[in-house]
């Protein structure tokens, strides 16, 4: 049994923990927050302990892994801190702010025998997987446009207002727009080009990105928008035989004979977990699960990709 402490007990960490609970070969026995409330609603909903100290938490609990669900600031120094105290690490998205992070994460890694991966949960989303299997197998003929967006309120009443702060969240690039670029080097490697524009003041930022790769481009947009304004993410993909078309949780893809079809995401396996048929969390820490048991790299999220994403960013201004 895989021994499993988490460290950060904020909004993401609800999702991790409901994957945790499905993982049989992994249990959490520790959970940390500064937060006192945060800490022990969390240590109560996965019969763990609580601590407000990582590092003491990794030395009486010495565990197999550590799942990071920190605010980004803080993301590369504790998965340093955890390989160096025997865990292997999954880490919430971003890696870091600083693109120089990444060779001091990964140096890390390999000195310390350890695996490490930045949960990047669109590459294990299956409307995104059937997405990059069109694409790469050529099934509806040539790419010729893509369009990708992701829109949301901006997030208020988070610890010390960290995600407001550019230099602790990085913004809508770092926090939103960052999945769907991740998954444009995932799938086309790095663009030949962008172009970029910009709308932000202290309460809201939105920005419009254009792609350019050989053959195609890929048109995305992401924002905090200062109203409640409720969160959506789509792509629309044009081939030359086919329009894929991912909205409001549905992937429809239209054939150049004028069918349609709604993708149906497959049955689990393992049909006694109860899981949403695309719970993309799920799928992440079950693969990194899977690489520790296995002792192999976890080949999915490369090094080389996460820096080609972070140089990106920069060109964003």
């Amino acid at each position: 049994m895989l021994k499993v402490c988490m460290v950060g007990m904020g909004g993401i960490s609800g999702a991790h923990r409901n994957a945790w609970k499905s993982i049989p070969e992994a249990q959490v026995v520790g959970v940390c927050d500064i937060r006192e409330e945060k800490k022990n609603d969390a240590a109560q909903d996965m019969n763990a302990r609580g601590y407000d100290d990582c590092l003491e938490m990794l030395k009486a609990e010495k565990p197999d892994i550590l799942d990071i669900c920190l605010p980004t600031f803080l993301h590369a120094d504790y998965a340093v801190m955890g390989m160096e105290n025997g865990a292997h690490v999954l880490c919430e998205k971003p890696i870091s702010l600083n693109k120089e992070d990444i060779a001091r994460v990964y140096e890390t890694a390999a000195r310390c025998g350890k695996n490490f991966m930045v949960a990047q949960v669109l590459r294990f989303w299956p409307e995104y997987e059937a997405l990059k299997e069109a694409c790469d197998s050529g099934k509806y003929g040539a790419l010729l446009s893509g369009f990708m967006t992701r829109l949301g309120t901006a997030p208020k009443n988070r610890w010390m207002d960290w995600m407001l702060d550019p230099k602790l969240s990085g913004l809508v690039p770092f926090d939103l727009h960052i999945h769907d670029l991740d998954f444009m080097v995932y799938t086309f490697g790095a663009p030949k080009d962008v172009q970029c524009r910009r709308a932000r003041n202290e309460r809201q930022d939105y920005f419009n990105a254009v792609y350019e790769y050989p053959g195609f481009f890929i048109s995305t947009e992401a924002a905090w928008f200062d109203c409640s304004y409720s969160f959506r993410s789509a792509y629309r993909f044009q081939f030359e035989k086919a329009v894929m078309d991912f909205q409001g949780g549905v992937l429809t893809i239209y054939h150049q004979d004028n069918t349609s079809e709604v993708f149906k995401v497959e049955e689990s396996l393992n049909t006694s977990l109860d899981l949403p048929k695309s719970n993309a969390y799920y799928n992440e820490i079950r693969y990194f699960v899977d690489c520790v048991l296995e002792g192999k790299p976890c080949e999915k999220v490369k090094a080389e990709e996460l820096h080609t994403v972070l140089e990106l960013i920069e060109k964003l201004g």
